[in-house]
């Protein structure tokens, strides 16, 4: 499986602020596809976490690999977020080569030490060059935080430098960072050309940082947000404290999906039936896929 569209396309073709996950593999990039999501962002720092490293630890070939493995399986265009591979401009454009191939529509390139314009360019360049005759976009981010002149200044300078050498979108990481969002987020809307994705939505006391619909007319195309890791981990948690004080299995294995769906395991909810189908193309034999150790009679087995 590839994506369905890309990323120009979904802006095009969409009227409000997509609402962009960060994933980290293919059960979360399921997750978002069933709850609705047009699209999903490989996180570096969540990838990282499943792996139990910190985001700069993570190797090329680590997250190049997970890269791999979401797009293929997901219907969703993909951004990634890359850091490892980056330190030179021709490990960008090898690296960038082998997402591309990978099936991402989309590189989420950040000057990820803190370099200045003169350092971020040619990494730049090399990403744009690599993604040349493809549907993959790069999208430039800058890292730095945006609460002094000096900062919104450099910031506003190297996204419009990037948008002219070529970049498809731009990111102001430090957006999401401060206690003014929604207020420098119309300033680096007006003085930053493109369209833009807001960094990493968050909230406050139940009131998100920025409104989508506010943000929307001022070019911010797409938000991302995290969930997916925090989620996941408070619900094993939650349920795995049932399961020991209870000494038994019966508070997770009750559990619904929100289709309605019970089971042992999530092996019900993924799509494997597909890979059997597509073994069939090659044995003529169409085997069904159960899950392992389900009886008859044991609907939850």
């Amino acid at each position: 499986m590839s994506a369905e569209y890309n990323f120009l396309d979904l802006v095009k073709t969409t009227d409000e602020c997509v609402m962009m996950p960060c994933v980290y593999d293919c059960g979360s990039a399921l997750a978002a596809q069933l709850s609705g999501a047009k699209a999903i962002l490989l996180s570096g720092g969540e990838l990282g976490e499943s792996l139990g490293v910190l985001e700069p630890m993570l190797t090329t070939d680590e997250v190049v690999h997970a890269a791999e493995r979401i797009c293929r399986f997901s219907p969703l265009p993909c951004l990634v977020d890359v850091g490892a591979g980056y330190d030179t401009p021709l490990n960008a454009f090898y690296t960038t080569e082998r997402f591309v191939k990978a099936g991402a529509k989309g590189i989420l390139l950040g000057n990820e030490h803190g370099d200045g314009w003169n350092e971020y360019n040619p990494i730049l360049k090399a990403a744009l060059k690599a993604v040349e005759g493809s549907d993959c976009i790069v999208v430039a981010r800058w890292n730095g935080l945006l609460e002094t002149e000096e900062e919104m200044n450099e910031c506003v300078d190297v996204l419009n430098k990037s948008v002219a050498e070529g970049a498809h979108a731009t990111m102001a990481c430090g957006l999401c960072r401060s206690t003014r969002s929604t207020e420098l987020a119309k300033i680096v809307a007006e003085r930053v050309e493109g369209w833009k994705i807001y960094p990493d939505q968050n909230s406050i006391n139940g009131i998100p940082d920025v409104d989508n619909d506010e943000i929307y007319p001022m070019g911010y195309k797409m938000i991302s947000y995290h969930y997916m890791m925090k989620v996941a981990l408070e619900a094993m948690w939650r349920y795995g404290i049932e399961n020991v004080k209870n000494k038994n299995n019966v508070a997770s294995n009750e559990v619904a999906f929100p289709n309605g769906i019970k089971g042992h395991s999530a092996l019900k909810i993924f799509p494997m039936q597909e890979l059997f189908d597509l073994e069939a193309q090659f044995t003529g034999i169409r085997r069904e896929f159960k899950v392992p150790g389900t009886t008859e009679g044991r609907e939850n087995g």
